[in-house]
């Protein structure tokens, strides 16, 4: 039985140790370095403040001028390639924009609207149109889909930014840095293996590899500890049967590393959710939250008193959003810094910083009416609800305190988080979900409160371990390279040190 354990481990390491070495590699390099986004920080950070003159059609004219029977999905007032725009997002993913000033409905972005829109978000800077495409190798992401195809347009400043232009409604949906883009080749871009992304097996190339990966480690742990002698050492007075070289290095650092090294791999395969196996049970649904559809012919009030309310209460608007909370439409503005302020349409409703308590609690209750129900208002990230770098793959989603947290008794254990600030439903999870934040956030991005209230503790601990885990795959490669280069079908245990008399004794010398 060890037989074949031994050979298990050792071919499987021989297909699999370059990969394993890639993935520390490119994993010390995300820790830094993110793949390419635009987060909503830099959106807002871009955009001109909204002006209250000749601005603007109301958003029940904009939703006309669509040309679409049913209602979107998502509605804000931002500003594109320097004018006021409605962007009008669907539930079938459909993206539109209607001239804020005109009311019409415009239907091609071509490469004068990219620049236009690029001049925008680059200030003064120069900028070059370069061409049009439908996805390349910074713009992987099934976010961008509603945009594509996306206008790419260079921009001259320190950073090198590359912009990427929807094709659907002229704004920037993603930046990319020079820098960025330099080390995404050896961070993100080998990580999730995205020279395989054209492939349609590319998902089950990653599952695949991971779960074999999982198992070699898992194999190479238990030959490690069976060749290890707790008992007495061997006759050279090591515990471990390798005279030294890399067969000691990758026998010793894997019983020092082994455990984060599986627990690292495995929890890459469970982030790809194999088999849907974290796929939500809860029947709550963010519709009944909303308490209808978005149709905004309630709002009456002119943009331009809406801007000025919102400048009255400290609020220099940069793009407006409309939510609907319970079956109530209210109007959301947001700042520079991503700052918000949030207003009832109702006739005379004031601004308000957030929402009361009793709005949330009553609409959340009608996602699962009949259901008990408990209510926390967060005042610290805990477990489940925590800001991530800018540079994490969660980087983007802003996530502010006080939150209210909403707990139904349901089979699926259903957690929901709401935005005071805005009305927005943050995130559902439910006990699969949550059981997934700890198998794959925990154990794959480590985390844990402790860790990331202490970014430069958790950075070293994270080096540490890759450095050991990349020492156990280098060694690994030289391993097999050895074996591939002898007869690959002949099999030899370890050998066993000899003491200097022994090997006298033997004649060997």
């Amino acid at each position: 039985m060890k037989r074949y354990l031994y050979l298990w481990h050792r071919w499987l390491g021989i297909s699999l140790c370059l990969f394993m070495a890639l993935w520390f590699v490119s994993g010390v390099v995300m820790l830094y370095v993110g793949y390419p986004k635009l987060t909503p920080a830099e959106h807002l950070a871009h955009l001109p403040e909204l002006s209250p003159r000749d601005c603007c059609v109301s958003p029940g004219q904009a939703l006309a001028a669509s040309g679409r029977s049913e209602v979107p999905s998502t509605l804000r007032l931002s500003s594109v390639a320097g004018t006021p725009r409605y962007l009008l997002g669907y539930a079938d993913g459909t993206r539109l924009v209607v001239d804020a000033r005109s009311g019409q409905r415009i239907t091609t972005v071509d490469a004068h609207t990219a620049l236009a829109s690029a001049r925008q978000f680059a200030g003064t800077d120069p900028v070059d149109y370069l061409d049009q495409v439908q996805e390349d190798t910074w713009s992987h992401s099934r976010a961008l889909d509603p945009d594509r195809p996306l206008h790419r347009v260079q921009v001259a400043d320190a950073a090198g930014s590359l912009l990427y232009i929807s094709g659907q409604t002229g704004a920037v949906v993603r930046d990319a840095t020079r820098t960025e883009r330099t080390w995404n080749w050896l961070g993100a871009w080998l990580h999730w293996l995205y020279p395989l992304r054209d492939s349609p097996w590319w998902t089950q190339i990653v599952i695949y590899l991971a779960l074999a990966a999982t198992l070699m480690a898992l194999l190479g742990q238990v030959v490690g500890l069976l060749r290890w002698r707790f008992a007495k050492p061997y006759r050279s007075g090591s515990r471990s049967p390798y005279a030294g070289g890399f067969a000691r290095w990758h026998h010793i650092g894997g019983l020092l590393f082994g455990a984060v090294l599986i627990a690292w791999i495995f929890s890459g395969l469970l982030s790809m959710n194999p088999w849907q196996l974290f796929a939500s049970s809860s029947t709550a649904t963010p519709a009944a939250y909303r308490g209808g559809e978005l149709n905004t012919g309630s709002d009456h009030q002119p943009l331009a008193e809406t801007l000025a309310q919102f400048r009255q209460a400290g609020l220099a608007v940069r793009e407006v959003h409309w939510q609907r909370v319970g079956g109530q439409l209210y109007r959301v503005g947001y700042d520079a810094a991503g700052e918000s302020r949030i207003q009832s349409v109702v006739e005379g409703a004031p601004v308000l910083a957030q929402l009361p308590t009793s709005t949330l609690e009553q609409a959340a209750r009608a996602m699962l009416p009949g259901v008990a129900v408990q209510f926390d208002w967060l005042e610290r990230y805990d477990a489940y609800y925590y800001q991530r770098a800018e540079q994490s793959m969660y980087g983007h989603q802003r996530k502010r305190l006080p939150l209210l947290r909403v707990r139904f008794d349901d089979p699926a254990a259903t957690w929901v988080h709401l935005d005071p600030y805005s009305g927005a439903l943050i995130e559902q999870l439910d006990q699969r979900q949550r059981v997934s934040r700890w198998l794959f956030n925990l154990l794959h991005s480590w985390d844990w409160l402790p860790l990331l209230e202490r970014p430069l503790l958790r950075e070293v601990l994270i080096i540490a371990f890759s450095l050991g885990g990349l020492a156990i795959s280098v060694s690994g490669i030289v391993l097999g390279w050895r074996r591939l280069r002898r007869n690959p079908l002949q099999h030899r245990p370890p050998r066993r040190l000899k003491t200097p008399a022994v090997a006298q004794q033997r004649g060997v010398t």
